[in-house]
């Protein structure tokens, strides 16, 4: 299928991400969010990216504003169903993607792709609930996605070659890598990365060492470029809670449990950078821990 027209769902971290790269690489792209104010910023945020991106020289005056004028947005979700490819990028939640692959179906294409952005959940189980499970991938995007070169691509258990194919040059045509992950709970990246941090968070919950010393011991002592506990506020601890949890009840290993700080730290609102406090308090000048 010759894809050119991109459906975007959800305009924050990672949507506006996904549709700065499409916009860049040549696709026409619209945004749906629930909200204007979601979107204004969402397109905010593209502007300033790729006005870094000409001030480094990665990209041209002309490329930004020919990417930026590929970007349309719309608060009406089915708007999206004339699209050649959607991508999903909602919260996540289970039960808010469904429900948006469910309002999306009348209404598309009988040749759409379906996509989710999910980074833990069941692409299998995703794509029962939609007329099309054989058109319906994983394509997890890394954050920042302009930044970063990974594109996990997950089959469902019914998902056809012509779709995988598909994706696969799609995924080459933004000048990215794909990883192709099976579709197991959290699949590669998240799969080892987040009971990572949560293993760091369990050493701050225990006393092993502060928040400031375990950062430090890992960007210093492995290499890292970010400390886990600051990774995890970049994330956002409730993300993390949410793929903990999807691990710990799609494996069925008490190795995969959730710490309980990062429980409680949810429960307070404190998701990390977007609620301003987290393992660091991003409310003044500079982050400081808060532990």
């Amino acid at each position: 299928m010759d894809i050119k027209t991109v459906g975007i769902v959800g305009a924050g971290q990672m949507g506006n991400g996904i549709a700065h790269v499409f916009a860049l690489a040549g696709y026409d792209v619209l945004l749906n969010d629930i909200s204007q104010e979601a979107l204004d910023r969402g397109l905010a945020v593209m502007r300033k990216n790729m006005d870094r991106q000409v001030s480094r020289e990665k990209i041209s005056a002309e490329e930004r504003d020919a990417a930026l004028a590929r970007i349309s947005t719309t608060l009406t979700l089915t708007d999206l169903g004339s699209s050649d490819l959607i991508v999903e990028a909602a919260s996540e939640r289970e039960t808010i993607k469904t429900a948006i692959f469910e309002d999306l179906q009348p209404h598309l294409k009988s040749n759409t792709i379906l996509t989710s952005n999910t980074s833990s959940i069941s692409i299998t189980r995703l794509a029962s609930r939609t007329d099309r499970p054989e058109r319906f991938m994983g394509l997890h995007f890394m954050n920042p996605v302009p930044m970063m070169k990974l594109v996990e691509l997950i089959r469902g258990i019914a998902t056809d070659d012509d779709t995988y194919q598909s994706l696969l040059k799609v995924v080459a045509s933004l000048g990215k890598t794909a990883a192709i992950a099976e579709d197991f709970p959290a699949f590669i990246v998240n799969r080892v990365l987040l009971p990572m941090i949560n293993e760091a968070i369990y050493t701050l919950y225990e006393g092993v060492g502060n928040v400031q010393s375990i950062d430090t011991a890992l960007k210093l002592g492995a290499g890292h470029p970010m400390g886990p506990l600051e990774l995890a506020d970049f994330i956002g601890l409730d993300t993390c809670l949410a793929i903990m949890h999807v691990l710990h009840e799609g494996l069925a290993d008490t190795k995969y449990r959730p710490c309980p700080l990062l429980v409680k730290y949810v429960d307070a609102g404190w998701l990390g950078r977007k609620s301003g406090r987290g393992f660091y308090d991003y409310r003044g000048e500079t982050p400081v821990p808060t532990r």
